[in-house]
């Protein structure tokens, strides 16, 4: 997917921030946006910034970032919070997986409130556990605390890194081969995604009978 993205942000110039928003929100709030490569993504915009390809500066980029994950984040909630438990009971699609929701449930369940902040940082299970806290009615001033400071970590860290690396004149020469590292990087938590819904398959086992001796 960043493979796909890539081209887009060195041609669109400082509009790129639009399009970097619109994937973060989308992997925040919408249970659909999964898949999406928001770690490499921010990575790869704010080395971008540093080598000069986006012209923008990389405080605004940051802004944008937080700006959309702290709405995306919200909405994934509300839609929680509306839906209930109904919502994870649905079948499993090209666009929803049982498997990916029932893990943001363990790790909401093992780390309590605080998984809002920690699911920044974990691909997939940030796109299921605001949803998950809006399902478990986690009071909504609490749930924003640390939406706020869960997307200002998450925002600033990741953008900062990339820029700081992109500033690096290998990096900055080398850009081309990160991005391809980069999208080979972003599959990594769908393939541990698929893997871990392969070995929670019940295996069928085939029972012989040995014949009795005459």
């Amino acid at each position: 997917m960043i493979a796909a993205l890539t081209p887009l942000l060195y041609t669109l110039g400082p509009a790129a921030l639009l399009l970097v928003m619109a994937v973060v929100f989308a992997e925040s709030g919408l249970l659909v946006g999964f898949f999406l490569p928001g770690d490499s993504l921010l990575f790869l915009a704010g080395a971008l910034v540093a080598a000069h390809v986006i012209g923008l500066p990389i405080w605004l980029l940051a802004a944008g970032v937080f700006v959309a994950a702290v709405a995306g984040d919200q909405v994934g909630y509300l839609i929680g919070r509306r839906f209930g438990p109904r919502l994870f009971s649905r079948p499993d699609s090209r666009l929803f997986s049982q498997t990916n929701a029932e893990r943001a449930q363990r790790f909401f369940d093992r780390h309590g409130p605080k998984a809002v902040i920690l699911a920044r940082f974990v691909p997939v299970v940030r796109t299921f556990v605001p949803a998950t806290a809006g399902v478990g009615r986690m009071v909504r001033r609490r749930f924003t605390t640390y939406n706020l400071v869960g997307a200002a970590a998450w925002s600033i860290g990741i953008v900062a890194a990339g820029f700081f690396f992109g500033g690096i004149p290998f990096v900055a020469h080398h850009i081309e081969l990160i991005t391809i590292g980069l999208a080979a990087f972003s599959v990594v938590p769908a393939l541990v995604a698929y893997g871990r819904s392969r070995s929670d398959q019940p295996t069928a086992t085939i029972s012989t009978t040995t014949p009795a001796t005459p």
